[in-house]
Order: structure tokens, then C-alpha cells, then sequence
């Protein structure tokens, strides 16, 4: 999968999942802009990209904020003259307790992980659709979509929208030589999920291909949907999580 001269926008790509994505995507020849809400995070992951690769330049900022998305896409335009691949995979994870949940975390889960989302591919199709390539959009849901965890109600809810808002927008996105996709990564090795001692450990038991994913097996996937190759598939949401959803053995 080769990416010349595509130009693409990463959001929540600090570390973890997304800073794959765009290591891949740059190593294979594409502008990549890397977003993050922490700029430390951001400037550092453009910063090992491009000394390593090639082209990646960092937009720190709030990916719910629809000023900021617009800002973004705008500065795909004005930098390199067209936008070719956008990749929502910015997210927040609140856990609670659904008979004590509050307002305030519903509504900054909602806002964060739908309505970045979905006003990011809004800004990005409105550009893509001017340009006779179209463009390729991939969000990023979880097998929390899939699957019920405890704890997590409104981001299980919120992931499953996902799915649902690329199915819908192949009405929309078709006619303009747009894709819209979508990756449910399950369990997964990052600086997050390793933070926590037994996370490998749990997950390489419950897995039936005996691990967690690693960053790659998730990047793998993100790639091969943004890329030609998969010109002809949208509306689809691909589960990456070693078989899990398919036994689904609970993990408490």
C-alpha cells in the first residue's frame, strides 16, 4: 500500500493506535497532519516521525471543537492543495458506574468521540467532494460496540454510533468517490493499556489467537481501508481483536 503525494489528518495520534497510523501512512509516502489534545504529545510524535520518514506536522488541539476541525482541514488545503484521507481516532474512554454516571462525563464522551467524528468528516467530505478523487474517511469504534462491558455504557454507545454514521453516510459520500469506513480494534498494547500489570497477561488469555493486538495489527488495517486497494469498500466496520467478539469470554 503506497501513499505518495496523499495528504491525510490523524486525529488523537499522540501515541498509541493513532501515532501508528501515521508512522505507517508517512513511511509509505503521505503528508501526514498528526492532532493531538496534548501538545507536548503531538509536537513530540510529528517530531520522531519526520526525523525517522518524511512529512508530519503537528496540530495540537480539541478534536470535538468544530472551529479547530475546520482549522485543520484548512491547513490541509492551504499547505498541500488537497485532502485525500481523514482518520477520526480521537477518543475518551470515561468509566462509571450507570446508576451514578453524570451529565458531565455523557455529555464530554458524546462530544468527544461522535461529535468530533462526525463534524470532522463533515469538514473533510465538503473538500473532498470538490476534488475528482474524492477522498477516504475511516473512524475508529471499539468491539465495546460489539461486545458489553461494564462500566462502559456510554462509550459502548458511542463507539456502535460510529458504526452506524459511516453506514449512513454511504448515501451521502458514494456519488462524490468518497469511502467511509470503520475499525473496531479490541484489545490492544499501548502506553495506555500497559499501565495497568496485567493488562497482557488478561488479554492473551482471553484472546483466542493467544495476545492482545499490537499498534501495528490495528495500523495494518487502517491503511488497507484509506488505501486504493479498497476503492470499492464503504460502510463496513472491520473488528481487529484476535477472535475475541467471536467467543466473547467475559473478562470479569
Amino acid at each position: 500500500m503506497q501513499f505518495e503525494n496523499k495528504v491525510a489528518i490523524v486525529t488523537g495520534a499522540g501515541q498509541g493506535i493513532g501515532f501508528e497510523i501515521c508512522k505507517q501512512l508517512v513511511q509509505r509516502g503521505a503528508i501526514v497532519i498528526l492532532n493531538d489534545v496534548d501538545a507536548t504529545l503531538a509536537n513530540t510524535a510529528a517530531n520522531e516521525i519526520t526525523s525517522a520518514s518524511g512529512i508530519c506536522i503537528a496540530m495540537p488541539g480539541d478534536s470535538s471543537d468544530v472551529t479547530f476541525i475546520r482549522q485543520m482541514v484548512q491547513t490541509a488545503m492551504k499547505r498541500y492543495g488537497s485532502l485525500d484521507i481523514v482518520i477520526a481516532n480521537a477518543g475518551i474512554t470515561l468509566f462509571g458506574d450507570f446508576f451514578t454516571y453524570t451529565p458531565d462525563a455523557f455529555f464530554r464522551v458524546m462530544q468527544v468521540n461522535l461529535g468530533g467524528s462526525f463534524f470532522l468528516a463533515q469538514a473533510a467530505a465538503n473538500q473532498m467532494k470538490q476534488q475528482p478523487s474524492g477522498g477516504a474517511i475511516l473512524f475508529t469504534s471499539s468491539v465495546t460496540g460489539h461486545q458489553a462491558h461494564k462500566d462502559l455504557a456510554a462509550y459502548g454507545m458511542s463507539k456502535a454510533a460510529l458504526e452506524m454514521l459511516a453506514k449512513n453516510l454511504v448515501i451521502e459520500l458514494s456519488p462524490h468517490n468518497i469511502t467511509v469506513n470503520t475499525i473496531a480494534p479490541g484489545a490492544t498494547l499501548t502506553e495506555r493499556t500497559m499501565d495497568d500489570p496485567g493488562y497482557e497477561k488478561t488479554w492473551s488469555q482471553l484472546t483466542p489467537m493467544g495476545r492482545p493486538a499490537h499498534t501495528i495489527d490495528i495500523a495494518n488495517a487502517a491503511l488497507f481501508l484509506v488505501s486504493d486497494m479498497a476503492r470499492h469498500i464503504t460502510g463496513q466496520s472491520l473488528i481487529i481483536d484476535g477472535g475475541w467478539t467471536s467467543i466473547s469470554p467475559s473478562p470479569f
